[in-house]
């Protein structure tokens, strides 16, 4: 197995150790920990590219190690209070839908490349910065959002959408081309 998928088989492990900490109020030890999976998503990537050991496998296994720890980091926030559902709902729904559409490619027998687009990396770094800041706010006890925070989680659900919006019309291209 190479470094980069041990490492994002390594941030799939922490998926839960955070989730475990959001539930316990453990709000310092979830940032560490989302912190830790966050570098360890970086460095695989740029492992990956330098050591010249990009696989299919990480190709699967880098987006979803995100997919899970951002949406479990999402959902479990929203049910605590931290995040709004409503954002959640947004986030969750995206992705699920790329996961639908990337099923459906799969079962029709249409090749698709997993490549992410410009629009989906700032997408997942305002989620990503989204959650952070929510963490860090809880973590030094916080309890409500400067108006930033509010202005970010808009840009964030802006974002998604769009994004969201852009894979839709990727799937339908490649089913008209068959």
């Amino acid at each position: 197995m190479s470094i980069p998928n041990f490492l994002s088989l390594f941030r799939i492990i922490l998926v839960p150790v955070t989730v475990i900490f959001l539930i316990d109020g453990s709000y310092l030890k979830a940032l560490t920990v989302f912190a830790i999976a966050g570098i360890t998503d970086a460095l695989d990537g740029f492992l990956a590219r330098v050591l010249s050991q990009k696989t299919i496998l990480g190709a699967y296994l880098d987006p979803l190690a995100d997919k899970a720890l951002l949406t479990s980091c999402f959902v479990t926030l929203s049910i605590l209070g931290v995040i709004p559902g409503w954002l959640t709902v947004i986030v969750v729904s995206r992705d699920f839908m790329i996961l639908l559409g990337i099923s459906i490619l799969f079962m029709v027998s249409i090749p698709f490349e997993i490549r992410p687009i410009f629009v989906s990396k700032v997408t997942t770094a305002l989620q990503i910065i989204t959650v952070l800041l929510a963490l860090g706010i809880k973590a030094l006890g916080g309890d409500s959002y400067p108006f930033g925070v509010h202005l970010l989680q808009w840009l964030t659900a802006g974002f998604t959408v769009v994004s969201g919006f852009h894979y839709i019309v990727r799937g339908i291209k490649a089913i008209n081309n068959i």
